[in-house]
């Protein structure tokens, strides 16, 4: 509601493409719905659980070794929360260790399942969580086990600077982002016929599953915004030639979408 009153319709009959996994669009389709866009939902990835997650289970049944638990995506608290119920746990567990958060949107998905992160960073990059925790230990990590649930493909930033700093991480892949099987032509050329305003993303692997899913052309066409969540996915869309890209700032949904309401002031 605040965002409806600062920005008004401020997207009235904006044709804006939502790329995130679909089980997952619906914050972000009402948020643009809000400001009178019209969302045009085309999930080009999906989230797929791993199937052997033996070594997340040893891991959460002895979690009192560990110092921190990081989660980096929302994706991955909801994955390691639904292998607790399956595994006869329960979120108590967690109160022996300290956990942290790499954004608002994931500590508030820990938070509804009975976890409140002890740290989020400002900055909501794993850089800045990996700065935000080494701080917070005082400038060294030394001989502190970290536990990391991750994505399969998730950048080594944050493991690397903690290890730098004397940690023992130990990250654990829980999912893979797959690209989804889709016949996107219909959409390739509305973007090249000048249709779309603007196309959202949300992490580099849905970037990269677009441009595989439209075609370069209509990828690279001049007559669409890029809006992406963050400095690296927006990194992503310029290396593949993205021509306009603006990102969110913050880097949250409600801020991906408050720099669209900018964007076409």
């Amino acid at each position: 509601m605040r965002l409806q009153r600062r920005m008004g319709a401020s997207l009235k009959g904006r044709r804006i493409v939502v790329t995130r996994a679909r089980e997952q669009a619906g914050d972000l389709v009402r948020a643009l719905e809000t400001l009178g866009a019209e969302p045009i939902i085309a999930p080009v990835i999906r989230i797929q659980p791993l199937e052997n997650l033996g070594a997340l289970r040893a891991a959460l049944t002895g979690l009192s070794a560990y110092r921190w638990v990081v989660f980096t995506s929302q994706n991955a608290v909801q994955i390691v929360f639904d292998r607790l119920v399956a595994w006869g746990l329960t979120p108590r567990v967690f109160s022996t260790t300290a956990v942290a958060a790499i954004g608002t949107v994931t500590a508030e998905t820990l938070t509804v399942r009975g976890v409140v992160p002890a740290l989020v960073p400002t900055e909501f990059v794993a850089e800045a969580l990996a700065a935000a925790l080494i701080e917070r230990s005082g400038g060294t990590l030394a001989g502190a086990r970290v536990l990391i649930p991750s994505a399969e493909d998730a950048r080594e930033a944050l493991a690397a600077g903690l290890r730098k700093h004397g940690a023992d991480v130990e990250a654990i892949a829980v999912y893979r982002t797959v690209p989804v099987q889709a016949d996107l032509s219909g959409l390739a050329a509305d973007i090249t016929r000048g249709r779309i305003d603007a196309v959202t993303f949300t992490s580099s692997s849905t970037v990269r599953s677009f441009v595989d899913l439209v075609g370069r052309a209509a990828a690279t066409s001049p007559r669409f915004v890029a809006a992406t969540i963050g400095p690296i996915t927006a990194g992503t869309a310029r290396e593949l030639g993205f021509r306009e890209v603006i990102e969110a700032e913050p880097h949250t949904v409600p801020g991906l979408v408050e720099s669209l309401a900018r964007r076409f002031a």
